[in-house]
């Protein structure tokens, strides 16, 4: 975005600035002054431990172009270029609505439980062969991310690639109808939020709104393995839709796939072409059909697929591989965790090889509710013990993980300290063994990993 702070007020329906501020350009957006750039709309939020009004004066200091300031907060500087705003949070979010209506970038939209992060990249680094492509940086992916990430978009920009996350229900319906998006991509239904949504079948209804601001000539693309997601398909009146999976009965599905220590390959339905995906885990696959599907909708072809896949850039802690200092290999899977991220991850490690021993380093999987237990239990009764035989667990809730595969193999370690992890784990290493690294966020489990750097 770039426009005058007069255009911004007419955009927003607010007072016109003071004359002397009137033709101020500012460009793109940001709530914080640590990572404000030269030009920036300053958006300070009031909340209740801290107000963003306090930092107006120093993100201008800073080189912001201009800021907004919520009207029932006093003292607004009338030396400033700011503009007066009811609420600043629905004020960012209308601004962001405004700009994609009057922009003609493509929109590609991603939800799921599971690998939202990582089809963003994919669906991004393929698209970039062909298009100007802009991403959600990071998790910029709720009610304040989102907008955010839409100010930052170029006009010259061809598509937009946005994620969306949310927790419960209606957060993504917003979200939906500020990004109207053109393609909507829901990558699968899994457990995370049962906490807060309480069954499968509500996670589903909750990650579906993203057809609600579906534009009026865009489809959604959807894993089509998934039972809850084709009921939710078929009740869908003039929804334009297109499956991918596993099951021949996709629009989409890999005929053959072959799993190596570079990713995987693909052989797509009647083609006789392979695609190669570069991300580790059989679970990828899926992603990169999501990915693919998207591109061919956008007119790439197969050989420009395959070349965006070769130079995408992936967003850290998702199967990044590491190398360790003593020869050994971490994989980095620690951005989160769900039931289903977890048995995919340990897939991975089960079917990779190598040339030592397989370790599993698990942390606690958090928001699953009042099933929380069961579901650490039977991670524990499922894993392969005599392709893993060393696992060390971390946080209150893995101990009944451990408790579960210790009745299989005898080296289960339970731990509530990274340090105190990391002195055992360095017993176990050698030169060649691959080391799976996985747990919510909250577990902050990459620390393991850099204590061996």
């Amino acid at each position: 975005m770039k426009k005058t702070l007069k255009e911004i007020a007419a955009m927003l329906h607010a007072d016109a600035p003071s004359p002397e501020f009137a033709d101020t350009v500012v460009e793109g957006a940001s709530i914080n002054t640590l990572t404000i750039q030269p030009g920036n709309l300053f958006i300070p939020f009031k909340g209740e431990r801290t107000d963003g009004h306090k930092y107006v004066r120093q993100a201008l200091e800073k080189g912001a172009g201009a800021a907004l300031w919520q009207k029932d907060v006093p003292d607004a500087p009338e030396d400033l270029p700011v503009i007066l705003v009811d609420d600043s949070e629905k004020a960012l979010q209308h601004l962001a609505a405004a700009y994609r209506r009057e922009n003609h970038f493509k929109v590609v939209a991603i939800t799921g439980s599971n690998g939202k992060t990582t089809t963003k990249d994919m669906i991004a680094g393929v698209l970039s062969t062909k298009y100007s492509v802009q991403k959600t940086d990071g998790n910029f992916n709720n009610n304040l991310g989102l907008p955010l990430t839409l100010l930052n978009i170029k006009e010259t920009t061809d598509v937009a690639v946005l994620e969306m996350g949310m927790s419960g229900f209606g957060e993504i319906e917003l979200l939906s109808n500020i990004a109207t998006p053109d393609i909507a991509v829901i990558t699968n239904i899994g457990e995370s939020h049962l906490q807060d949504l309480g069954s499968r079948e509500n996670i589903a209804k909750a990650k579906f709104e993203i057809i609600s601001g579906l534009n009026q000539n865009g489809i959604l693309f959807y894993y089509g393995d998934e039972p809850l997601l084709r009921s939710l398909v078929e009740k869908a009146d003039g929804l334009k839709s297109a499956s991918y999976g596993y099951d021949e009965t996709n629009g989409l599905y890999p005929r053959k796939t072959e799993i190596d220590e570079a990713g995987s390959r693909i052989q797509l339905g009647t083609e006789e072409a392979w695609v190669s995906i570069p991300v580790l885990g059989r679970h990828n696959v899926l992603n990169g059909l999501a990915a693919i599907r998207t591109a061919l909708h956008l007119g790439l072809t197969l050989e420009e697929i395959e070349e965006g896949f070769g130079k995408m850039e992936m967003t850290a802690m998702r199967m990044e591989r590491v190398e360790g200092s003593g020869g050994e290999v971490f994989i980095n899977d620690t951005y989160n965790a769900s039931p289903t991220s977890v048995m995919a991850a340990l897939q991975f490690l089960e079917e990779a090889k190598v040339e030592g021993k397989k370790i599993a380093v698990l942390g606690d999987m958090l928001e699953l509710g009042e099933n929380e237990e069961q579901f650490h239990r039977e991670i524990g009764q499922q894993m392969n013990v005599n392709e893993i035989p060393v696992l060390l667990t971390f946080g209150p809730r893995s101990r009944w993980l451990a408790e579960e595969a210790i009745l299989r193999t005898p080296l289960v370690y339970w731990f509530r300290d990274h340090a105190e992890l990391v002195r055992e784990l360095k017993k176990h290493l050698s030169k060649g063994d691959l080391i799976l690294v996985k747990g919510s966020r909250g577990m902050e489990l990459e620390k393991v990993i850099d204590a061996f750097r």
